[in-house]
Parts: C-alpha cells; sequence; structure tokens
C-alpha cells in the first residue's frame, strides 16, 4: 500500500501544480460556480473520456490524461464549495485555495487509504474505462441528489461521492502513468 500511497501523492501534486497555475492566470473566479455548473463540467470530462475511449477518431489532440486531471481539480473545487458556498465574487487568494486543496486531497486521500484497506487495491485490477463508467455513475448520482436538493434517505452525501470521484480518476491516472512511455 505503501506503493499506491506514493503513487497517489504523485498524481495528486501533479493536479495541485496545475490548480496553482490557474489560480495565478484566472484567480478564484471559480468560487461563483454554483455546484450543478461544477457538476455538469466534471460530467463533460467524464463524457469525454468515455468518447476517447470509444471513437477511433479524436477531432481534438488532447487526451484523457488532462480531463482526468480536471475531474480531479473540479471535485476539489466542488467540495470547497460545499464547505464555503458559493461566493458572488472570487474571494479567495492563491495561498487559501491551496490550503483549502490541501485540506480536501488529505480527506479524501484518508478516505482512499481506508476504502483500499477494506477493499485490498481491488482498483489495480480495474481498468480504466471502469473507471471511467464509475465516475459517471457517482455524477448521475450527484445530479439526483442536486435535484433532490442535497435530500437522501439512505445514500451517503454529494461530498462522499466527489471525493470518490477523485479517487477513481487518481486511480485512472496511475493507470494511465503506468502505460505510457516512460520520459
Amino acid at each position: 500500500m505503501q506503493h499506491t500511497s506514493e503513487q497517489y501523492d504523485a498524481v495528486i501534486k501533479t493536479c495541485r501544480d496545475l490548480f496553482e497555475k490557474k489560480m495565478k492566470d484566472y484567480g478564484s473566479a471559480w468560487r461563483i460556480l454554483r455546484l450543478p455548473s461544477l457538476t455538469d463540467q466534471i460530467f463533460i470530462k467524464a463524457q469525454r473520456i468515455r468518447g476517447l475511449q470509444e471513437n477511433a477518431v479524436r477531432k481534438v489532440d488532447e487526451g484523457e490524461i488532462p480531463e482526468f486531471m480536471g475531474i480531479i481539480n473540479y471535485c476539489i473545487m466542488a467540495l470547497v464549495q460545499l464547505e464555503k458556498g458559493i461566493a458572488v465574487q472570487p474571494d479567495l487568494n492563491a495561498k487559501e485555495a491551496l490550503s483549502l486543496f490541501d485540506r480536501h486531497t488529505s480527506e479524501t486521500k484518508s478516505l482512499m487509504e481506508n476504502k483500499n484497506h477494506d477493499y485490498g487495491e481491488a482498483w489495480r485490477d480495474m481498468r480504466v474505462s471502469s473507471l471511467t463508467d464509475l465516475i459517471l455513475q457517482k455524477l448521475l448520482r450527484v445530479k439526483q441528489i442536486e435535484n433532490n436538493k442535497g435530500k437522501t434517505l439512505v445514500s451517503e452525501g454529494i461530498d462522499a461521492n466527489y471525493q470518490d470521484m477523485v479517487n477513481y480518476a487518481v486511480f485512472a491516472l496511475i493507470h494511465l502513468k503506468k502505460k505510457a512511455p516512460t520520459d
């Protein structure tokens, strides 16, 4: 499991570096996004990944890796929005945003470690396409919970679904990195 922890941290570091650069370019403009808007953005990325996996022809020269990274970062943004509420104007500086990013990824990694212990790293035998499908399924669940105004009868809340999507996307990126030619 130590190997998983190191691989997980490497993926999160790459996503954090991108998040930090985007904060420099755009600031925290994302803070005005309502949760359904973030959910839809993640849905678009997951659908694009599925299309890349199913279609032989690509008309845009970007692969699955940047899309999975986008899923991770948008899910972290959604977790921040759940915690802080929606802002009318950008209200976080880079230091504050990165601190929130770090805390939410740390909590999400802890969830992964607990589940990974119980499931025995079953994800290692999964296909990237299955991880994509699980992300899409989680998105459909989140959309339903959003349509139900956040209420669930027996199911986990929206935050747990976003955390699961982060973890599935990290697993997919670990698989894709393993397949990629060495740098």
